[in-house]
């Protein structure tokens, strides 16, 4: 059964650790992200963007395929289903088809109309026991179209989203989505830290994790982070391992055109890349 990201994510913060959130595309994805946290007994969020969503035919669909699989496979590890970088009415539309968590991007409107909306969506979520993210400041890189330059959230407006009474808060600290370019100046541990002292208990949450050096992510674990968003690196490894399967030839022996056979490289490569990050973050043997 899904759950709300809260109280995973209360214990990751009290217990200096990071949960995953691994997008999801298709059901290659969520097969390989449900059944690394189950092995690896780690709590777990299946993101899935408005992109994805609209992929994957509709919000229902996700919801049928998720509570499905997890029935079939037997998963009782603790899984929040999260829609990520929503639009308000994203968030609407995911509520009604029984998303468990949501992150609004109200990031692009002004702040007094970005905390309107956040507080409307803080008493629909409370009565549906579901988790709220919010975003302060946008994020760098490019998600769906909405493009940021890695900008700096002000650790006083973010407190200001906080006291709203979200379960979580992503605050730009110069991660960027997607791949980082040569001349990035990494992440910034100061601004962290404030906003770290002005929001207290409440966990923070990481956009870009992929290609974050590995000691900055342990470093901003240490600062409260205590969700870590992963995308790009999967897309990147099951791609590489697709092409290095049909360049192989081997799509073209015997059955090895069969979806799920051709299918079967990248997925094990999601599977590797989110055991690594699950490693990487601390959540591995935390769902026992």
């Amino acid at each position: 059964m899904l759950v709300s990201a809260k109280e995973m994510l209360q214990k990751a913060k009290a217990g200096k650790y990071a949960v995953g959130q691994f997008n999801i595309n298709n059901l290659e994805w969520t097969k390989a992200v449900l059944l690394i946290a189950q092995e690896y007994k780690s709590p777990v969020i299946l993101g899935v963007s408005e992109g994805a969503g609209k992929y994957m035919t509709g919000y229902k669909t996700v919801v049928g395929m998720v509570n499905g699989m997890m029935e079939e496979l037997n998963i009782t590890v603790p899984v929040a289903l999260h829609l990520d970088h929503g639009s308000f009415e994203g968030c609407m539309k995911c509520v009604e088809a029984g998303f468990s968590s949501i992150m609004f991007d109200g990031s692009h409107y002004p702040i007094a109309e970005n905390i309107e909306k956040t507080k409307e969506l803080v008493k629909i979520c409370a009565d549906k026991g579901m988790s709220l993210e919010a975003e302060v400041g946008s994020i760098g890189g490019e998600e769906d179209g909405v493009i940021g330059n890695g900008e700096v959230a002000d650790p006083k407006e973010c407190k200001s989203i906080a006291d709203l009474g979200v379960t979580m808060l992503a605050a730009g600290i110069g991660n960027i989505h997607g791949k980082y370019p040569a001349n990035w100046t990494g992440l910034n541990f100061e601004v962290l830290a404030e906003i770290q002292k002005l929001t207290g208990e409440m966990p923070l949450v990481l956009h870009g994790g992929t290609g974050i050096p590995e000691d900055m992510i342990k470093k901003a674990i240490s600062l409260g982070v205590a969700k870590i968003n992963v995308n790009t690196e999967c897309q990147l490894t099951f791609a590489d391992a697709t092409r290095k399967y049909i360049e192989a030839g081997k799509d073209l022996s015997g059955k090895g055109f069969d979806p799920r056979k051709l299918l079967a490289p990248g997925t094990d490569a999601i599977k590797a890349t989110v055991k690594e990050k699950m490693e990487l973050f601390g959540s591995i043997g935390k769902a026992e």
